[in-house]
């Protein structure tokens, strides 16, 4: 209440300041948003005017400079994929920015204007988002913001699926579907960083020619050829020691076909559906396959706090290598304005890389 009480000190000397400032404190506390009301289609995304966050306890406030789209974001525009609990309903699970506020009791040296990137539960598609500080990571001085954005879900999704949960070792060859995505062109890059063989699916020419430019020793169009028997052919007969598997559904079969003895099935998606009908169990123990399944948005503090430590000490300097070790695809960017835009582009599985949002306008690439 000071806010309303310190203008009235003097609303008798100068009425027209007095509704200024009140005017004033009132846009600096609210900030644009892209907000869902009703679940539904991209038409449903609504950019509005919504109270910007509050830091709590070690908490930075990021000014968010560029935000970028994961198929997470779309499920739940949908209402399928709900926020956890006490999280922000604004749909984004990452950003690039600048530090604008350290909440209490921030304990590293942050400090305002830092430029950082961050995982989040939620709140992306905002102008301002607060987070953890232990899910923040200096943006390395040769990206841009664009580019920044463009890092956090995507590359630790695809770093805890090939180290903490497939736990993949030197010389394993390892199946990445959809291997033109975010996850896939970032689980390419870090299996060759690790010493290991990638080998991709995808569903066009262009997009398994960017995963070989990006370091895949072999691809297959699944919609033009068996990837089983090309994984087969591939290893002689060995198999894929581990699969990142964003399909589920549908490829069942095939997955359990291409997988080694002993080898590792990760699933972290079901593009390709839910329903499994057949022998799934036995064929699968056939093979003492392990079957893995994991989410990262639903985690605890902690483990990604320990996900990020791991992601920013061991892979991260590679970003700034010189010659540049890793890179971040970007297909394409849209303005915040332009939201429903860049949900219909990745609904129709037409990018290649990730989709980048700009949050400030006319953001340039050398920012």
């Amino acid at each position: 209440m000071h806010h309303i009480l310190q203008p009235g000190r003097f609303l008798l000397r100068n009425t027209c300041h007095t509704v200024w400032s009140k005017h004033y404190v009132s846009v600096a506390k609210m900030m644009r948003a892209v907000c869902v009301d009703v679940p539904g289609g991209p038409e449903n995304l609504l950019l509005q005017s919504v109270p910007r966050p509050n830091p709590k306890a070690g908490e930075v406030l990021i000014k968010v400079h560029a935000a970028a789209l994961n198929r997470a974001d779309l499920l739940q525009r949908r209402g399928l994929y709900p926020p956890p609990a006490g999280e922000s309903d604004i749909i984004g699970l990452e950003v690039a920015g600048t530090i604008h506020t350290l909440g209490p009791g921030v304990k590293k040296q942050w400090k305002p204007d830092d430029r950082v990137m961050a995982l989040l539960c939620g709140g992306g598609y905002a102008e301002y988002v607060s987070v953890p500080e232990e899910l923040l990571m200096p943006v390395p001085s040769n990206l841009t913001m664009c580019q920044a954005a463009a890092i956090p879900e995507a590359w630790l999704t695809a770093f805890q699926l090939l180290d903490f949960v497939a736990q993949m070792k030197e010389g394993e060859v390892v199946l990445v579907h959809a291997g033109g995505s975010g996850v896939g062109t970032a689980a390419v890059q870090l299996v060759r960083l690790f010493r290991g063989v990638p080998v991709v699916t995808a569903g066009s020419p262009e997009k398994l020619k960017l995963a070989e430019k990006l370091g895949a020793v072999v691809g297959f169009n699944y919609k033009e050829e068996s990837f089983a028997q090309g994984v087969h052919d591939f290893t002689g007969g060995k198999g894929a020691n581990v699969i990142l598997d964003c399909i589920g559904g549908h490829n069942w079969e095939s997955n359990v076909s291409s997988l080694a003895i002993d080898g590792r099935w990760v699933l972290y998606g079901t593009m390709g559906g839910r329903a499994v009908e057949g022998d799934l169990l036995g064929k699968l123990l056939s093979k003492r396959g392990h079957l893995l399944a994991s989410l990262l948005r639903s985690r605890s503090l902690q483990y990604k706090a320990d996900l990020v430590k791991a992601f920013t000490g061991r892979v991260l300097p590679y970003f700034s290598d010189q010659p540049v070790t890793l890179r971040p695809v970007i297909d394409s960017t849209f303005s915040l304005d332009d939201i429903a835009e860049a949900h219909k582009h990745m609904e129709a599985n037409r990018n290649m890389g990730k989709i980048v949002i700009r949050v400030i306008p006319q953001i340039e690439q050398t920012q």
